[in-house]
């Protein structure tokens, strides 16, 4: 892949114009050319010094940090986040410091990005979506042709959530402080009262909950020992949305 194209997606990633995932169907589907661009970038990239406020730090010359202006209407507030070159971030999203949204990351209007949040590397963040402090979205290049970790819009995810392994959170869903969503880890609907199959999407509108399940084989059940699984315990209604609202004031 020569310079000019990987350069070319870069830019096209920066402005919204291309996203490392699309949604198909009633899922979503990696687009692999530029998941194939942005590992040509860090294979063609040299380490360089960075200066100004940046001073003594060393990274590749060709996925520097991205500095914004007023006009962008993004709050990218001091105090430590970084967002990379081929991130996109669109008007009204506000960063809280410290945080970080990597490379192929698609940040959409008016989310948050509250402090210690990662955004991984090509991770697809809706519209109000709110990403609590200490917030993982897991990074997903290789292989190329796995989806990424997205968050689709309206989604709440509470603080020291964990998701990675390209899991789907659909429209509207809550995901509680702690919790953690992983393609290894079942994921229970005791609403529905049926557990969904392991790395399957979180419906829309779905609250998700940690919760635990007692471990299989004699020793472990003689033990007492339990497992940590998710748990869907409701589906969003009028007063979960009125308590999951965002301060206007905020922004």
């Amino acid at each position: 892949m020569s310079k000019e194209h990987w350069e070319e997606i870069l830019e096209q990633l920066e402005n919204g114009e291309v996203r490392a995932a699309e949604p198909k169907g009633d899922g979503w589907e990696a687009n692999i050319e530029v998941k194939e661009a942005i590992l040509e970038s860090f294979s063609a990239g040299e380490n360089t010094e960075y200066s100004g406020i940046y001073d003594g730090f060393v990274d590749k010359h060709n996925l520097p940090p991205r500095r914004f202006s007023a006009d962008e209407n993004v709050r990218l507030v001091p105090g430590g986040s970084s967002v990379r070159r081929g991130a996109y971030v669109a008007s009204g999203v506000i960063i809280m410091p410290p945080a970080y949204v990597n490379v192929g990351a698609y940040v959409d209007e008016g989310a948050m990005v509250d402090s210690h949040a990662l955004v991984g590397s090509c991770a697809q963040v809706g519209k109000n979506v709110h990403l609590s402090a200490g917030v993982q979205l897991g990074g997903v290049l290789e292989p190329v042709g796995l989806s990424p970790v997205v968050i689709e819009d309206d989604c709440f995810i509470g603080a020291g959530s964990v998701i990675v392994e390209g899991i789907l959170v659909k429209e509207g869903a809550v995901i509680a402080p702690g919790v953690t969503l992983s393609k290894s880890i079942p994921v229970y609907d005791c609403v529905n009262e049926k557990v969904l199959e392991k790395g399957a999407a979180i419906p829309e509108r779905a609250v998700v909950i940690p919760g635990t399940r007692p471990m299989s084989g004699s020793w472990a059940e003689e033990q007492g020992l339990n497992m940590s699984c998710p748990l869907i315990v409701k589906y969003r209604d009028a007063q979960s949305d009125a308590s999951l609202e965002l301060e206007d004031a905020l922004r």
